[in-house]
């Protein structure tokens, strides 16, 4: 029973407010926030504790449980990809399939599509100015908006706060516009 529930997806009804609920019991627990992206910070001030003023705090006071709450993401991540792996091809619309299949991605038998997310693929010289390029534009973007997607996402839509609105809505048009215009020039 528990090996089955553990192999297959769980519905949004049941994972939204897992979610959810973790959020407000890290705000009844210590007024902690939900996100990830703070944690490179918390990072930066454990391993290169130079002059820099940014980086002079007690991380350990702050950031330890959420650096904790990171590593079991990872933990988790690997667990369910890799160890709870379900042998079926992940669920998506034929009409998503056939969009997908007009640009050139035809292998569903996976997690991700292969004719992407291979060695071969990111090793190109398109692969790495596509990776360098989203990873530069994910720093940004963070910055910009002062946190990530599951801080804004979660976290600042559940306190009702107006700049995690405006940067969710930003997200969704960025993704969108990634999907119609960057995907395509990642197929070789």
């Amino acid at each position: 029973m528990i090996g089955e529930l553990l192999h297959r997806p769980w519905p949004w009804y049941v994972t939204g407010p897992l979610l959810g609920l973790v959020a407000v019991g890290l705000l009844l627990l210590g007024n902690k926030p939900f996100g990830i992206s703070s944690n490179l910070r918390h990072l930066c001030a454990a391993c290169l504790p130079g002059d820099v003023a940014y980086f002079k705090y007690d991380w350990r006071q702050s950031g330890l449980w959420n650096l904790v709450f990171l590593a079991g993401v990872v933990v988790g991540g690997f667990v369910g990809g890799v160890l709870l792996r379900s042998p079926h091809p992940v669920a998506i619309t034929s009409q998503a399939q056939a969009s997908l299949a007009a640009i050139g991605i035809h292998d569903f038998s996976g997690l991700v599509p292969r004719e992407i997310f291979t060695w071969h693929v990111l090793l190109s010289v398109r692969g790495v100015l596509m990776v360098v390029g989203g990873g530069f534009l994910i720093g940004f973007g963070t910055a910009y908006a002062g946190g990530c997607t599951s801080g804004h996402g979660i976290f600042g839509l559940a306190d009702l706060q107006l700049p995690s609105v405006l940067a969710v809505v930003s997200f969704f048009a960025a993704g969108a516009a990634g999907s119609f215009l960057l995907l395509p020039l990642l197929i070789p």
